[in-house]
């Protein structure tokens, strides 16, 4: 296949992955949300004669122009309705394109984005099958923790809390900054729909088997004449056990509170100013607390408790973040005439190659992310990104196919920090 053929098609994959990716998960956010805040925000029902069937709360919502009724039984309606609607799907597909895009942005060249050689020489096969033993290693210890600390909420909140943090000190000290971030991000996005896969539908299967049965017994009892009185029958249903319910409501929670850290995972790697710093491990960790405080003051607000304490320490934690990854105020010595006639001579020998209207890399039809450094203007304009992405983050030259040397990148560095002068 012609090489700019064959990149152009690979773009178009990557877009319509990340598109499918993002729709999805949007459905499956906006469904745990929702539910979250139904749940906290039920009320007793108004007649008895609901309470009564088995109608634990009720609320009362309004939307799109029409008003809604919904209820939620204790355990389960006494006869299952016609139609019952689903919420697995989103899960399934977030997770689906989600692994797709690990394999095309990672998996496929992993020495461009996975491996860093400076903070572990991994071959190209051996990264791979670490980042995919991670997800399954990680889905088993959670799942391990979650059971034997069902009953023991705090606990077991302790124990995923520890779980986290092993989770991006090991990616951290495996993979590159970029990629430990995501890695992370995917270790937790695999926990949230493995619960659905393996807890909460077959839960919810369970219980409607065992109202089917309950249904099926209370038929054939009316439809021999038993003479005994509908209370009496009724009773006589075998009751649903709730256990499995429990267990999924419990998985669903826990899907709840994980996913502003993992959406902040997932596009970080659009912000290399947190991953590419030397704490970055301990700034993902940090920022995904903030995330865990947000999402536990929008529960309890629902619930009718407004704890403010909650976000400010979330806000104070951010804002941690932001004066831990400012930069240094003290200004670099300025470079001279010779040294920025170096760095230009550094630019067209190690950037233009990619970042030119008519690329000489075979891999590019277009310059990446449109950006051309062809000419002194665009250099200076793009001078915060070049650093960014060359010093901070160090992801550029991709894969450094272009030879960058240390004393190369310590030049720009320089330049940037004492004002990026423009070049000659």
């Amino acid at each position: 296949m012609d090489p700019l053929l064959g990149a152009h098609l690979a773009d178009w994959l990557h877009l319509a992955v990340r598109w499918l990716h993002i729709t999805a998960a949007i459905a499956w956010v906006g469904a745990s949300f929702y539910f979250i805040a139904l749940d906290r925000s039920l009320g007793e029902p108004e007649d008895a004669r609901d309470a009564a069937r088995g109608v634990g709360g009720e609320a009362w919502e309004i939307h799109g122009g029409g008003f809604y009724r919904i209820e939620k039984f204790r355990v389960a309606p006494a006869r299952l309705p016609g139609s019952l609607r689903w919420f697995k799907w989103e899960a399934y597909l977030t997770w689906l394109s989600g692994f797709a895009l690990l394999v095309l942005l990672y998996y496929a060249d992993p020495a461009q984005y996975l491996i860093d050689p400076n903070v572990m020489r991994l071959e190209p096969w051996a990264a791979v099958a670490v980042s995919l033993a991670l997800l399954g290693l990680g889905w088993f210890a959670y799942d391990a923790l979650s059971r034997g600390l069902a009953d023991r909420p705090l606990a077991l909140a302790a124990a995923i809390t520890v779980l986290v943090v092993l989770v991006v000190a090991v990616a951290s000290a495996l993979f590159s900054a970029r990629a430990a971030y995501i890695q992370a991000g995917a270790v937790m996005g695999t926990w949230m729909a493995a619960n659905v896969l393996f807890t909460i539908i077959p839960g919810q299967r369970e219980l409607i088997r065992q109202v089917e049965r309950g249904s099926g017994s209370a038929g054939q009892s009316e439809s021999t004449g038993s003479g005994a009185p509908p209370r009496a029958r009724a009773e006589a249903r075998p009751k649903p056990e709730p256990t499995a319910m429990k267990r999924g409501k419990q998985r669903s929670v826990h899907n709840n509170y994980l996913t502003l850290p993992v959406i902040f995972a997932m596009i970080s790697q659009h912000f290399p100013f947190t991953y590419g710093h030397a704490y970055g491990a301990v700034i993902l960790l940090a920022l995904m607390a903030a995330g865990v405080l947000v999402q536990h003051f929008l529960n309890l607000r629902h619930s009718g408790r407004g704890e403010p304490l909650l976000l400010y320490g979330a806000a104070g934690l951010v804002i941690a973040v932001a004066l831990v990854t400012g930069p240094s105020l003290a200004p670099a010595q300025p470079l001279t005439g010779a040294e920025l006639a170096s760095l230009r001579q550094v630019f067209t020998a190690r950037c233009v190659p990619c970042h030119a209207q008519r690329p000489a890399n075979v891999a590019f039809s277009v310059p990446p992310r449109g950006l051309s450094l062809e000419s002194n203007e665009r250099i200076s304009a793009n001078a915060r990104l070049i650093y960014q992405q060359v010093v901070v983050t160090r992801q550029m030259p991709l894969g450094n196919q272009t030879g960058m040397t240390e004393d190369e990148r310590d030049l720009i560095s320089r330049w940037f920090r004492s004002g990026a002068r423009p070049l000659p």
